[in-house]
């Protein structure tokens, strides 16, 4: 009888060897998950997709220019606003300091009618504010101080009175210089507004008019009789493989049917009719392997169908044992604490497990032995449970590892036996593929070789309910 192993860890072991034995590596576990993601793909046609790329252009480079404008042209202009202020109140100044008294009183009041200047006397007891609305206007406030001089004053309101007020003195005499503001204030924002809601108006315009003319041609092509030809006869071929698709699955049921009942016919033959038990056994093996084959084929051929549930990972890997558990050419020993739960189609997993266990008994027996000596071990890592299963047979060539996955492949070992398709491993990676997992291979010649598979982990309490709730449909279906 074979040892079979099977403690029950709360923390199971690590899926690299101890250090007696050979480390082999684990790839998966530096591997980034490649499992199904699900994305969010809008369905554009190419007319919408160059119409956004297009308009996204065409706003960056608007966005871009009114950064450009208003570092390069906004901070010139007002310095050159406050040397026309200061041009007017210097011309202001000097034109009544050269008057006389009658001459100053008509050019004061043709200042006030005709250019909105008004000129009043400063008060010691006025009340003013300073006029610093913003980075700009301190930036010309700046400058009209120290082009007027010191004890200039530069004011929005005096005595509640809105507007630009500049103070400004005559000799030993103060004068306010009262100007309109609007006639130096910057672009206000509802003209930015205006003008940036234009902009972008046009450039979707511009867009939809570019990706028009774009468009065109294939549009115009796509109307041609060659292409409707091309386009009828792509669907055509498409029905044409779902439907043979369709007929090689009834075409492999029906050969699965046809085989397995003379094979049933010619296994009970042999247990009735053959005296001799070493012939029997032999046959009985021989009438199981062409069984097993043709399960292989089934297997590889089998629609990509799969139900995910919760399934505790060291039930799988009991069942699928339970049948060579008991062999004497086989030691199995598991590793695998009993809470750790997968979310995986149970069948397919088990069938997974059961060809990995059934290549390493054929073709992993330690060297000197005729013993397969079995691991399987799991961990869980992150949101993933790394699941291997390894031997401590003859190994394989590093360059042979990349080829066994593929149908028909068999490695050297597998060569000389007549067992086998080819297809184990091909059905392995297939399905764990199919399961939204990844799957690799590693192997040290002469001491051992290794199957890394990387499942989503799932919660143990679904898995236990999942498990609670099979059995009583189970039960329901028996009364």
């Amino acid at each position: 009888m074979a040892a079979v192993a099977g403690p029950d860890t709360t923390q199971p072991s690590p899926l690299a060897e101890d250090t007696a034995s050979v480390t082999l590596p684990t790839p998966l576990e530096m591997r980034p998950h490649r499992g199904r993601r699900r994305r969010l793909r809008l369905g554009f046609s190419l007319f919408w997709r160059t119409f956004f790329l297009l308009a996204l252009l065409l706003m960056g480079c608007i966005f871009v220019w009114l950064q450009t404008f208003r570092s390069l042209e906004d901070e010139p202009r007002s310095v050159q606003t406050a040397h026309q202020i200061a041009s007017l109140v210097n011309l202001t100044r000097a034109a009544l300091v050269y008057s006389d008294a009658i001459t100053r009183v008509s050019l004061i009041k043709t200042l006030a009618d005709q250019e909105g200047v008004r000129i009043l006397p400063r008060e010691p007891h006025d009340r003013f504010e300073a006029y610093t609305q913003g980075t700009l206007d301190r930036r010309a406030t700046e400058e009209l101080v120290d082009r007027l001089g010191e004890g200039t004053v530069i004011a929005s309101r005096v005595n509640d009175e809105p507007g630009l007020w500049i103070g400004f003195a005559i000799d030993s005499d103060n004068y306010w210089l009262l100007l309109d503001p609007a006639r130096f204030s910057r672009v206000g924002g509802r003209t930015w507004l205006t003008w940036l809601i234009t902009a972008v108006a046009l450039s979707l315009a511009g867009s939809a008019l570019i990706t028009r003319f774009i468009n065109r041609p294939l549009k115009q092509l796509s109307r041609t009789k060659e292409i409707r030809d091309v386009n009828v006869g792509f669907n055509r071929m498409a029905d044409q493989l779902a439907k043979i698709e369709q007929e090689r699955a009834v075409m492999l049921a029906g050969i699965s049917h046809d085989l397995r009942t003379p094979l049933a016919r010619l296994r009970l033959e042999t247990e009735m009719s053959v005296a001799d038990e070493d012939a029997r056994a032999h046959m009985a093996a021989d009438i199981a392997q062409l069984d097993a084959i043709i399960d292989k084929f089934l297997d590889y051929a089998r629609p990509d169908h799969v139900q995910f549930l919760p399934v505790l990972l060291r039930d799988v890997i009991d069942a699928s044992i339970f049948s060579v558990q008991d062999y004497d050419d086989v030691e199995i020993k598991v590793e695998v604490d009993p809470e750790l739960a997968v979310m995986a189609d149970e069948v397919e997993l088990i069938r997974v497990i059961s060809n990995l266990v059934e290549n390493a008994r054929r073709y992993g027996r330690t060297p000197g032995t005729e013993v397969a000596q079995i691991n399987i071990q799991a961990q869980a890592h992150n949101d993933a449970v790394l699941l291997k299963v390894r031997d401590h047979g003859p190994g394989v060539p590093q360059a042979l590892l990349v080829q066994l996955t593929k149908p028909f492949f068999r490695g050297d070992a597998a060569r000389t036996s007549a067992a086998g398709a080819g297809l184990g491993l091909s059905i392995v990676a297939k399905n764990i593929e199919r399961m939204g997992g990844s799957f690799a291979l590693t192997s040290t010649p002469g001491r051992g070789f290794a199957a890394h598979m990387r499942l989503q982990r799932a919660a143990t309490s679904q898995a236990v309910a999942a498990k609670k709730q099979k059995a009583e449909g189970k039960t329901a279906r028996m009364v």
